[in-house]
């Protein structure tokens, strides 16, 4: 099967009807590395929906110099998103938030009380570099706090750094932040060490929210694959995710 494509005969009949809502996607047009176009946004809405997605808080990365993004820029492409799907008939409850980088710009954003984009209410996505752990999470958590938001850091599975220190996961919960793993990690889509991690944190009963962190088609087709049910089964069991 192409990853990148999606046909009739390769749709799957599973369906997410225990996620309430996803809160990790980047499927806004033209922000980040997600989507590139309103045309593929709706594309991969129809498939969201088919598979019984039917609320959806897109969540475009700002980081530093690379997607500044700004509320007015992302709740601009919302907009245009949700008039195009009342014209093409799709039923998806779109709202929009961010994926923050924790770096000098989101420290320059949080200290001068701009406005921040939440998934709800206080609660915010962070991200990490996945090259180096920053040395001065201790400060950024606790200038979150002060700030009166709750964080949730996206994937912390896919943080190779910790890999060999799982006893790392305690501590962020330790420093406040909700864990929000990406669904493909259980399917080992980005790697053994990475479905090990999510597997762990699931075990031990750390997992707040999960996300698709759907980028393209290919995301999506993984998500939807006969052979990934029963491993979302087990994992996802009767819960309904994704509530605040």
């Amino acid at each position: 099967m192409n990853l990148f494509s999606w046909t009739k005969e390769t749709k799957s009949d599973y369906r997410f009807d225990n996620l309430v809502q996803d809160i990790h996607s980047h499927i806004l047009p033209g922000l980040d590395d997600g989507s590139p176009d309103i045309e593929t946004s709706l594309s991969l809405l129809r498939i969201m929906s088919d598979a019984g997605i039917k609320r959806l808080i897109c969540t475009p990365h700002i980081i530093s110099d690379i997607y500044r993004n700004t509320p007015e820029k992302i709740n601009t492409a919302l907009t245009r998103l949700k008039k195009e799907c009342e014209k093409t008939g799709i039923e998806m409850e779109l709202r929009a938030a961010a994926e923050y980088m924790l770096d000098d710009h989101f420290m320059e954003l949080l200290r001068m009380k701009q406005q921040l984009l939440t998934l709800q209410g206080r609660y915010i996505l962070t991200e990490l570099s996945y090259a180096t752990m920053p040395n001065n999470l201790e400060q950024i958590a606790f200038e979150i706090n002060i700030n009166n938001y709750l964080p949730l850091m996206a994937h912390p599975e896919r943080y190779y750094y910790y890999h060999n220190n799982y006893q790392a996961y305690t501590r962020l919960k330790e420093l406040g932040f909700l864990l929000q793993v990406n669904l493909l990690s259980l399917t080992g889509h980005y790697g053994k060490p990475v479905k090990k991690a999510a597997e762990y944190l699931f075990k031990h009963d750390m997992v707040d929210f999960v996300g698709t962190d759907t980028h393209h088609a290919g995301h999506l087709a993984l998500l939807s694959s006969d052979k990934n049910r029963k491993i979302f089964e087990k994992y996802l069991g009767g819960k309904l995710w994704n509530q605040f």
